[in-house]
């Protein structure tokens, strides 16, 4: 009798086991790894809303753009995500000239305009995002200034050794500033106002919105960026005023697409399948305007 059940209970510890081990393998196999540019609350929201309709864990990191492009290339070989979110699509463009990236188009994207997706699916546009100015409100009014509303008004001595904004050598922040100095002024006269804007610059940040809580907090005066990032400052109940540079500026095209030899793809499309028709457009229509 002892010895059947012992026998007994080494079958129920086994099958117990087959039982936890599947069940375990299952959990490790529906997660899905990603790389965004988006700030913590905005992809927060997306992520969690994707586990909470499919069960599916994400497993994400945020870094700025020219980050996430560089351990893409890095990671080539073996790759360490599934897909990328919320990163510019020109980044995607160059992916794909280096083989970062596989085609796919989700379901739903034949509702999005060509000109914010790849014809062939390397990439489908989640937003459009215009550069703005972000200034302490309380700096601009101790120093008795309007907020600008020209790329001009930057070059003000007031603002020597004031200014925050990001590296285009590691930010879209920085890249699309750039590109809106130039449709502004031209690639010539777009050099010169740089070097003279250097001047007023007190750090190029690594990330767009690096310098956004600085300028919030008062450590500097203002700078440049995207305006979700801006917003969020706003939203965070900081006192900062957004204004627009009357010569114009470039929105980005802030895109999602499939990476190449992605350990998990069928999780990574019913991802990218989830969000064209439904809860991206939404959710970042209601959070903007609240």
């Amino acid at each position: 009798m002892k010895r059947c059940g012992w026998w007994s209970t080494v079958v129920i510890f086994a099958l117990l086991s087959l039982f936890f081990v599947s069940d375990f393998a299952h959990a490790e196999k529906e997660q899905l790894n990603a790389y965004t540019i988006w700030s913590e609350r905005y992809a927060n929201a997306i992520f969690t809303a994707f586990t909470k309709d499919t069960g599916i864990k994400v497993n994400w990191m945020r870094f700025s753009s020219g980050e996430v492009q560089a351990r893409l290339e890095a990671e080539k070989n073996n790759p360490q995500v599934d897909v990328v979110f919320g990163n510019m699509a020109e980044a995607f463009v160059d992916g794909v000239q280096k083989g970062l990236f596989d085609p796919y188009k989700p379901k739903g994207a034949e509702n999005i305009p060509d000109a914010f997706k790849d014809p062939k699916g390397y990439w489908t546009g989640v937003a459009i995002d215009p550069i703005c100015f972000m200034f302490n409100t309380k700096f601009l009014k101790d120093h008795d200034l309007n907020p600008p509303t020209s790329w001009q008004d930057l070059l003000n001595p007031t603002y020597k050794g004031q200014l925050q904004m990001a590296d285009p050598r590691t930010s879209g922040t920085g890249m699309y500033r750039l590109l809106s100095v130039i449709q502004a002024m031209g690639e010539d006269e777009a050099y010169k106002y740089e070097k003279a804007l250097s001047q007023n610059v007190q750090v190029y940040t690594k990330s767009g919105a690096g310098g956004a809580l600085p300028i919030a907090r008062g450590q500097a005066a203002g700078g440049i960026f995207f305006l979700v990032d801006a917003l969020e400052m706003q939203k965070k109940g900081y006192n900062v005023t957004i204004s627009y540079p009357k010569e114009g500026v470039v929105a980005g095209i802030e895109a999602m697409g499939l990476v190449k030899g992605a350990k998990h793809p069928d999780l990574a499309k019913k991802f990218l399948t989830g969000l064209p028709p439904r809860g991206c457009k939404n959710y970042m229509r209601k959070t903007i305007s609240t």
